[in-house]
C-alpha cells in the first residue's frame, strides 16, 4: 500500500477528527486511490465494499442510457448488499481495534 503524497490531498474524516472513531466510509478514498494504482487486493483490504459500490455505480449510470427489465430490483439488491458489506466490515474493523 503505497499512498505517499496522495494522503495530503484526501479529505479528513470529520467523525474521526471530532470523536476519534472512524465512520462507515473511512477508507473509501484510500481504497479508490489504491484501485487507480492497480493495487486491487490492497483496495479490497482497505474498504471491502469498493467493488460492489463500483458495480452499483455502473448499473445506475448504464440504466440512465439503457432501460432494462428489473433495473429497480437490481439497484435495490446491490444497495442492500453494499449496506451489509459496509456494516459487517465496520464491525470487524472496530472489533479489531478493541
Amino acid at each position: 500500500m503505497n499512498l505517499e503524497g496522495l494522503e495530503d490531498y484526501m479529505l479528513e474524516c470529520t467523525n474521526k477528527s471530532l470523536f476519534g472513531v472512524e465512520c462507515l466510509g473511512c477508507g473509501i478514498q484510500r481504497a479508490t486511490a489504491l484501485l487507480f494504482r492497480g493495487e486491487f487486493i490492497a483496495a479490497f483490504k482497505m474498504y471491502p465494499a469498493i467493488y460492489t459500490l463500483l458495480i452499483l455505480a455502473l448499473v445506475v449510470i448504464l440504466n440512465l442510457f439503457i432501460k432494462f427489465r428489473f433495473a429497480f430490483q437490481i439497484k435495490v439488491g446491490l444497495l442492500l448488499l453494499n449496506v451489509i458489506i459496509i456494516i459487517i466490515s465496520y464491525v470487524i474493523k472496530m472489533n479489531a481495534v478493541l
